[in-house]
């Protein structure tokens, strides 16, 4: 978006319009990122309504130091955590599962089913990084500001990342 500042700012005054601008412009990415968490439509769309509502009730806390879509990620991956939180399990998805996720959407990329697979071996940190910064567009800057890291940890870790891809992908191709 271009200018987010001024919808924000629209949104900080009751217009509602604006706000509904803002939705327009992130529920998208949004709902495309946290879907590389969970196999689940149900879960994704209420961690995206979840992040929408806090941000719509905490608008006047937003201080512009950041992109809104930043703070409003931030906002989400919270509501994920405190639900990974509630059920005291790690998630691990299955080869199966991903694949039928992979299945379910554009089938674009021949090579969508393997690097869902790939990217489903990445811890969520790891995951995290690499998706705000090679799929969203992120810096690392940013990406630090939505997680909670370093600057120099979103670095590294999206170093990590791509090393565990190309080695997958360097074992494919010797096959």
């Amino acid at each position: 978006m271009q200018d987010d500042n001024h919808w924000v700012t629209r949104a900080k005054s009751g217009n509602q319009r604006a706000f509904k601008v803002l939705y327009d412009e992130n529920v998208t990415p949004l709902y495309r990122f946290l879907k590389q968490f969970s196999r689940g439509d149900e879960e994704v769309h209420e961690w995206v309504q979840r992040a929408f509502i806090k941000a719509f009730e905490h608008i006047d806390s937003f201080d512009h130091r950041s992109k809104f879509s930043s703070w409003l990620f931030r906002l989400a991956i919270n509501e994920m955590k405190m639900d990974r939180r509630r059920e005291h399990i790690v998630r691990f998805e299955s080869l199966e599962a991903l694949g039928d996720v992979a299945d379910s959407e554009e089938p674009s990329f021949e090579w969508h089913h393997t690097m869902k697979s790939w990217m489903g071996e990445l811890d969520d940190t790891k995951r995290m990084v690499f998706i705000l910064y090679e799929v969203e567009g992120y810096s690392h800057a940013e990406i630090a500001s939505v997680i909670g890291i370093a600057e120099s940890s979103s670095r590294t870790l999206l170093t990590r990342a791509k090393r565990i891809l190309q080695d997958h992908w360097n074992k494919e191709m010797k096959q």
